[in-house]
């Protein structure tokens, strides 16, 4: 018996929903985006949302709306995935890494404060796992901040303060102090790749708040979708209305719009979602747990705050094995494969990799990051589980 570590939950109606939008003839970005776009604000609570063929581009086209680039700064965790930097660098500025706290996967508030300069524009905080990052010390920090320095006429001086871009690839359904994921920070990019919650296959989406009432939703709105399409004026739903064939290319833009055959996939998935698969992958999680605590040698992940009213979208279950090296961590993954059992490790922290090393970035400037990385296994967790799986893998890790 081989048991997957992350396949989609792709059933006929998703089928049905691609085959409908073959058969319309409008196959780029148009009605299906639109509605993909329409649930995603309503689902997320926020005021608008942007959907794009990548969480990825999401951020970059956030911090570009921003007009952050060289010279700037942009804080961020080294405990996530390359593409939460790898967009800072694309843009031309630099990644500061904050550790994260003690015990924990998420970003330190007191390492960021630490960490702001006069040069500071972003903090792209991680909703690693699903579960939400500390946002009310965040947003504390960032309008107590006096070292902000904007530049002139762009985005940056009418928002007034340090922007804070969520990376909420995992973290759609989640709930921070009662409230949803992507009405919380200003921006947030969600991921709608093959292995998340929700999939188009690959796509994401960017929804934004009101962002202190400073900036106008439509206006944020348009020009992100403008960002996403060459800055071309028109998009192709507007192109053909009779007559209407003659349009504008603002500024150089780039091209990461979604299409509605993504969308399409996207829509049944987030209605699939909404009704039952959410509640499945709590399901899991939670029976995981409840069959590892009564092993101490386990630390489990964390789901839910009650008192704060914070819950995870259990996207992934990041179990750590205490008094465990990375080399014995290794082994752990080797033999459950041999036995058939997937197991995986969410993350590599960054200054890990050559790409970072290169750049200058070295591990023991995070201790906190690297201690939570030795010793960590990510465990199955989807909704094509059964719970005879679930026995199986926790029985198989407890024997070896």
């Amino acid at each position: 018996m081989s048991i997957k570590f992350s396949p989609p939950d792709i059933s006929e109606e998703e089928i049905e929903a691609i085959t409908e939008t073959l058969r319309s003839g409008w196959i780029t970005t148009g009605p299906k985006t639109r509605e993909l776009e329409e649930l995603v604000t309503d689902y997320t609570n926020s005021k608008g949302a942007v959907c794009l063929n990548s969480a990825t581009a999401g951020m970059e086209m956030v911090l570009r709306l921003f007009d952050i680039g060289p010279g700037d700064e942009v804080i961020t965790t080294p405990y996530t995935y390359s593409a939460t930097a790898a967009v800072i660098l694309h843009v031309g500025a630099t990644p500061v890494f904050a550790d994260v706290k003690k015990d924990s996967f998420i970003i330190d508030p007191k390492e960021i404060e630490r960490k702001i300069t006069s040069k500071t524009k972003a903090i792209i905080p991680v909703d690693i796992a699903g579960y939400p990052a500390d946002y009310d010390e965040i947003f504390k920090i960032v309008r107590n901040n006096r070292v902000f320095r904007p530049k002139k006429g762009s985005y940056q001086e009418k928002l007034g303060r340090i922007l804070v871009l969520a990376d909420a690839a995992h973290s759609i359904g989640a709930k921070y102090k009662g409230n949803s994921i992507g009405s919380v920070a200003d921006f947030s990019s969600f991921s709608f790749h093959a292995v998340k919650n929700v999939t188009t296959s690959e796509g994401g989406v960017v929804t934004f708040t009101n962002l202190d009432s400073r900036l106008d939703t439509n206006s944020v709105y348009k020009e992100l979708r403008t960002l996403s399409l060459h800055g071309q004026s028109k998009d192709a739903i507007n192109k053909i209305k009779p007559g209407s064939w003659e349009y504008d290319i603002l500024f150089p833009g780039y091209k990461c719009n979604m299409t509605d055959l993504a969308a399409s996939l996207g829509v049944v998935q987030l209605k699939r979602y909404r009704s039952s698969l959410s509640n499945l992958r709590e399901e899991f999680f939670n029976l995981y747990s409840k069959k590892l605590s009564r092993d101490s040698r386990f630390i489990l992940p964390k789901y839910i705050d009650e008192a704060e009213g914070t819950k995870s979208s259990c996207h992934l279950y990041q179990l750590r094995i205490k008094g465990l090296t990375e080399q014995e961590r290794n082994r752990v993954i080797l033999d459950l494969a041999n036995k058939g059992i997937p197991l995986n490790v969410h993350y590599k922290p960054l200054p890990l990799l050559t790409c970072y090393k290169d750049l200058g970035y070295k591990m023991e400037d995070y201790p906190n990051a690297y201690n939570q990385y030795k010793n960590q296994v990510t465990l199955p967790l989807h909704t094509l589980l059964t719970r005879d799986d679930i026995e199986l893998i926790t029985k198989t890790l407890l024997s070896i």
